[in-house]
């Protein structure tokens, strides 16, 4: 199987003791727009190559940065595999962050089970910078690197790759931002504790990502805020309204 032959690649190449089991998985996401009204229709979670979207870069497709990343990163497991096979990225929430482990990614997480841990690979940094660290759930040794880089909280996770399809079946609970209206799942909702930015803060870091990201907050604010629900109905560039999400996540933790 690609998965077993994934991990076992990404084994071989890792370092260190047990990764500690009451450490969770979360795969970070932005809810609107559909996605959790499919989440809860197909009760399956979905990658990259399947959707064609993501709140990172967009190059999972034949040729793209993406496959070529995860053709090194699992020694060519999933090179002729089909998209639905294809691992799904999340982080390692080892700092136990009640907004998920990699809120670069969205207001939203899915906290998967401990039993996700024993199919799912890591590394550190993020792929994107092709890493040389990795580690599994059997040898685990990124945490001492992560805790001693000094950067940008959006950037400073350790990401995860779950092998095999995430179901809801594998769901302790959707996390929701308080700003999303209430959802019937067939799992647990929670809700943490929500992402909230003034316009006053929004100006004082202005030079945080780009400055066509301010003027879209200012124009969507209402009574001198902003929260991720505003962000689904913004008329702008999709570029532009994630910058303005970078800066929320950023500097608007409540």
């Amino acid at each position: 199987m690609p998965f077993e032959q994934a991990i076992a690649h990404v084994d071989a190449r890792s370092a260190g003791g047990p990764l500690p089991r009451d450490l969770r998985v979360t795969l970070n996401f932005h809810p609107g727009r559909g996605v959790l009204a499919r989440l809860a229709e197909e009760g399956v979670y979905r990658s990259q190559f399947e959707t064609g979207t993501s709140n990172g870069g967009l190059t999972a497709h034949p040729g793209g940065a993406r496959g070529e990343w995860e053709s090194r990163l699992f020694g060519g497991a999933y090179d002729h595999a089909p998209p639905a096979s294809r691992p799904k990225y999340g982080a390692l929430n080892h700092r136990k962050l009640p907004h998920g482990g990699a809120p670069r990614f969205g207001s939203a997480h899915l906290r998967l089970s401990a039993e996700v841990l024993d199919r799912t690979t890591f590394c550190y940094p993020d792929s994107v910078f092709d890493p040389v660290d990795f580690g599994t759930a059997r040898r685990f040794a990124l945490i001492e690197l992560a805790e001693a880089d000094d950067l940008d909280p959006l950037d400073n996770y350790i990401e995860a790759h779950v092998h095999g399809p995430v179901t809801l079946d594998d769901v302790e609970a959707v996390v929701l931002d308080p700003s999303f209206p209430d959802v019937e799942l067939p799992c647990p909702v929670e809700r943490h504790s929500g992402f909230r930015l003034s316009t006053e803060q929004l100006l004082r870091h202005a030079d945080y990502r780009s400055p066509e990201s301010v003027a879209l907050g200012l124009r969507i604010a209402r009574d001198g805020f902003i929260d991720p629900s505003m962000l689904d109905d913004a008329d702008a560039p999709p570029q532009v309204v994630k910058h303005l999400w970078h800066r929320l996540a950023r500097f608007g933790v409540s």
